[in-house]
């Protein structure tokens, strides 16, 4: 089963994640999910009928406004960073968790790198796929390092 980086309780963990990626052109498997915003206004209320958890990737151009009647019944929100200097992950997160007040997960996908960490917890990522295949201590280590900018 793959992993991810998770905040838990202050801390970053290296945990399972029960949920599969799944392309627009992809059968869909059995189990947990993640897909994209348009398969997701497309199938997303069948799949959530059988008792899947769901998950939507959130592209930079696509809002989180499109979201906003179903953040309650998802699991987790992937926000994409398709490159490193794209910020506009930043704000869909923090979106979510302030002005929607979302519980689920909000994860960083793509172009994520460690340096990002403290600005990425600071707007309420607390999930995370490192591009660069670093260690829960090494993020920990680069949140830290930024607390006060």
């Amino acid at each position: 089963m793959p992993t991810r980086i998770k905040l838990i309780d202050g801390q970053f963990s290296l945990v399972e994640d029960p949920y599969t990626h799944v392309s627009d052109d992809q059968d869909l498997p059995r189990g947990d999910l993640i897909i994209s915003l348009t398969r997701f206004q497309n199938e997303g209320e069948r799949l959530l009928s059988e008792g899947r958890a769901v998950g939507v990737r959130l592209e930079p151009a696509e809002e989180v406004e499109v979201l906003a009647y179903d953040l309650a019944r998802l699991a987790v929100v992937a926000v994409a960073f398709p490159k490193f200097n794209d910020g506009r992950g930043y704000t869909a997160a923090r979106l979510l968790r302030e002005r929607y007040d979302f519980k689920g997960e909000i994860r960083a996908v793509g172009d994520v790198l460690r340096e990002q960490a403290g600005f990425m917890v600071r707007v309420g990522i607390d999930a995370f796929e490192p591009a660069d295949g670093s260690t829960p201590e090494q993020w920990a280590h680069a949140a830290h390092r930024q607390r006060h900018v």
